[in-house]
């Protein structure tokens, strides 16, 4: 549930009816897995928009559902408001990973900065970055994931012309053996206590 938490968090929309949720992303296999988590037939809607790739569109109604996620840190038009979610420390990393496969991404690459020298010797980079429009989230998320897994990120601003700006969190390569446990596990338990 922490996983789905996560998705919803970056990808997802609660309604303004206070009974929808929605979750929307250009990628398929991630929708069909938050309705596999949450146990939810698998349907979705295709929408189409010019120019862009296809996007899948994912909506139930379920009231207990919203108010919880409302009770945890979720609102409706969360990108500004996002702020802390309530989740105890042994979800964090199942809901970091969903945050990172809404509005994460990783990226790796190898270096040979001394070629010529050392023709042999290989700089492998891994960097992870999680993305949002609202500071206190991304302040937040650093905060807690340093407090519970002892990693060390920083923050950037990524100024927009005419838009808002946006705020990235950023752990490299001193923080890859811990981040290897947020990339590879998608669920630590099946249910999070209290969901309902």
């Amino acid at each position: 549930m922490a996983y789905v938490v996560g998705l919803l968090a970056t990808d997802g929309c609660l309604s303004k009816d206070r009974r929808h949720i929605i979750l929307t992303s250009c990628d398929r296999q991630l929708v069909q897995t938050y309705l596999e988590c949450l146990g939810r037939p698998i349907r979705w809607t295709v929408v189409r928009k010019r120019r862009r790739k296809p996007a899948y569109y994912a909506q139930f109604s379920d009231v207990a559902f919203y108010d919880w996620l409302l009770s945890i840190g979720l609102t409706p038009k969360k990108s500004l408001t996002l702020g802390a979610i309530d989740v105890p420390d042994c979800y964090l990393v199942p809901l970091a990973r969903g945050l990172l496969d809404g509005d994460g991404s990783i990226s790796f690459f190898r270096d040979r900065p001394t070629r010529l020298k050392y023709p042999d010797y290989i700089y492998e980079r891994l960097w992870v970055f999680f993305l949002s429009a609202s500071r206190f989230h991304i302040d937040w998320l650093r905060d807690r994931l340093k407090a519970t897994t002892g990693l060390h990120g920083y923050v950037e601003r990524i100024v927009r012309k005419k838009r808002r700006d946006l705020f990235r969190l950023k752990y490299g390569n001193g923080s890859r053996s811990s981040c290897s446990g947020c990339c590879t596990q998608i669920r630590a338990r099946p249910v999070w206590s209290g969901s309902g």
